[in-house]
């Protein structure tokens, strides 16, 4: 984007969001304020009701249908049971800690979305307010601040429990959103390269021509990546590992407070597909061909399609729990180290260099390519990761196969980790069924190496040898071998 475009955005925001927010009068605030919360909390138990009834889909079974037109008053009617459950404090547990870690956890979700636009400036009451609850010059920076506290509920929560597993899955989720928010850190770097400001409503009139997911592909496309991990979604859900840590952090909690975890998971989902749509698709802005509608983002039009927005990215979540399995850790860990922050990084710097020379019309290129690259890292890195195991496999097999010297034709030494068979040689003049045989078999041409005594049939397998005396010798007067 050059200083031109920048300066037009600019001046856009300053129409769009003039100074009418800083005289919002106190009631005004107040409505806003609810209006936020209960958009949040409705739209937390629309979406558990959406992901049991799409996951049953997939699965082909039928999910909730019963309390409710199609069971949407179902996630309404589980938080009324949770709330009437017996509250449990383990006798081993911090008790204020413990009590605090679900409110430190749920408060900091709530706090994030006052930054987020909803839409233009529109009147309410006879008074022209913003869509919004409030806004900073470094409205980003708080959102990724708050996200970053919502971490202390969390090790908080598991290490008061008392407990070993809550301890465990604290402490890896702790690793995992400091090394996801990293990478999502690095993605808003090019959204600010190309907008030239960090406030969201500048964001989203620096989209009024074209969404920044066309400009920043790479950028995109780590920050989709890395919010699944930041929310601690499948398949990324490691600290919740049921199969590993029974309920992860909150295995301890009950009643209300493991309601507060599960509200603050959800508004966590919430506002980081907010925050997408945002940075990335263009706002509150109508998608093409409707933005050709002279009226499309006007009026309360513009929030109808941040919410259809929002609703598309939530569904790519459960679209993803229903699909992709868990990671191990250390695969989640090493994706983040040494494939996103990474690839993240060199974006930054191509980018930044694309800005100086303005050469603005290469940006969908280079971006391309670079999200190419990024998928070749992860495929390869997964390639590689299945290649050891395969190799890891077949090492196993193989140690646990007996070792066969004459396996080649010709006596082998054992490798590493093998043993010679323990087998008995046949004697010396063992005389089988009226024969005698001189000397002793390493093998016989049965395969069996246990036998003490060769039989008939054993014999019968020798092809035509004239002279059983020369068997161990391996000299015969014809010029074959003794073979005919």
């Amino acid at each position: 984007m050059t200083g031109a475009h920048v300066m037009v955005a600019q001046l856009t925001a300053a129409q769009n969001f003039g100074p009418q927010a800083a005289r919002d009068l106190w009631w005004l605030i107040i409505v806003k304020t609810v209006v936020v919360f209960a958009f949040l909390v409705v739209t937390t138990l629309l979406m558990i009701w959406a992901e049991r009834r799409v996951v049953a889909r997939m699965q082909q079974r039928i999910g909730p249908n019963r309390v409710g037109p199609q069971g949407l008053l179902q996630s309404l009617f589980d938080g009324i049971k949770l709330a009437l459950k017996e509250d449990i404090i383990p006798s081993a547990a911090d008790k204020a800690v413990f009590i605090l870690a679900p409110i430190l956890s749920a408060i900091p979700a709530f706090m994030a979305f006052a930054m987020i636009p909803f839409g233009p400036t529109v009147s309410i009451a006879g008074r022209h307010t913003n869509l919004q609850l409030t806004d900073l010059s470094v409205a980003v920076l708080f959102i990724l601040a708050m996200s970053s506290m919502g971490i202390y509920g969390i090790v908080l929560g598991g290490w008061s429990s008392g407990s070993t597993y809550p301890l465990l899955g604290g402490v890896r989720s702790a690793a995992q959103m400091v090394s996801y928010e990293i990478a999502m850190g690095l993605s808003f770097v090019g959204v600010f390269l190309y907008t030239g400001t960090l406030s969201t409503s500048g964001i989203v009139d620096a989209q009024a021509h074209r969404w920044i997911l066309l400009e920043a592909l790479p950028s995109f496309i780590i920050y989709a990546i890395a919010m699944v991990g930041e929310t601690n979604r499948a398949p990324f859900d490691l600290p919740e590992g049921e199969t590993e840590l029974v309920g992860g952090f909150h295995t301890e909690y009950s009643s209300l407070k493991f309601a507060l975890f599960f509200l603050a998971e959800y508004i966590n989902m919430v506002t980081v597909s907010a925050l997408m749509t945002t940075l990335f698709l263009g706002g509150w802005r109508a998608p093409w061909p409707i933005s050709l509608w002279a009226s499309a983002n006007t009026g309360w039009w513009p929030l109808l399609w941040f919410v259809i927005k929002i609703g598309i990215v939530l569904f790519v979540f459960i679209w993803l729990r229903g699909t992709l399995p868990r990671f191990r850790y250390d695969q989640f860990m090493k994706f983040g180290w040494k494939v996103l922050i990474p690839v993240n990084l060199i974006w930054i710097v191509i980018e930044a260099a694309l800005k100086m020379t303005s050469r603005t019309g290469t940006f969908v290129v280079v971006g391309i390519a670079v999200a190419l690259v990024l998928i070749a890292a992860y495929m390869a890195e997964a390639l590689q990761e299945r290649n050891r195991r395969l190799a890891e496999i077949d090492a196993e097999e193989a140690a646990e196969r007996p070792f066969d010297p004459f396996a080649g034709g010709f006596p082998i030494p054992p490798m590493p980790g093998q043993q010679l068979p323990t087998q008995r040689p046949v004697p010396v003049g063992v005389a089988t069924s009226g024969h005698e045989i001189t000397g002793s078999l390493p093998r016989d041409f049965s395969g069996d190496f246990t036998s003490d005594t060769i039989s008939d049939d054993d014999i019968d397998d020798i092809d035509d040898l004239d002279d059983l005396d020369d068997v161990n010798g391996g000299e015969t007067d014809e010029p074959d071998g003794g073979r005919s």
